[in-house]
């Protein structure tokens, strides 16, 4: 759960309902389902953080999506592998 202010899905205007559709729509299949859940059950903790500017949450997690496209040369586990280690490097706790 974030500890800055979110725009619950059932209250975002049209820009904001558009910008988490599509930007869901580019996950592939093992990612379409958030793990942690933001109290209004519709949305990632993370991807909610950005509710507030619509635009910025499309074009960072539409980038994600793109960059795990299973279109490209990288296998899920190596795709893992990478994360994990810049994760690390970042000291990043996700």
């Amino acid at each position: 759960m974030t500890w800055i202010k979110t725009v619950p899905f059932d209250e975002a205007d049209e820009k904001l309902r558009h910008a988490l559709e599509a930007q869901r729509e580019l996950y592939p299949v093992e990612y379409a389902s958030p793990v942690q859940m933001s109290p209004d059950g519709e949305t990632a903790g993370i991807v909610a953080s950005h509710s507030l500017i619509p635009d910025a949450l499309y074009h960072a997690f539409a980038t994600f999506g793109a960059l795990m496209s299973p279109d490209l040369p990288l296998t899920r586990r190596q795709h893992e592998m990478i994360t994990t280690v810049v994760s690390v490097s970042n000291r990043c706790h996700y």
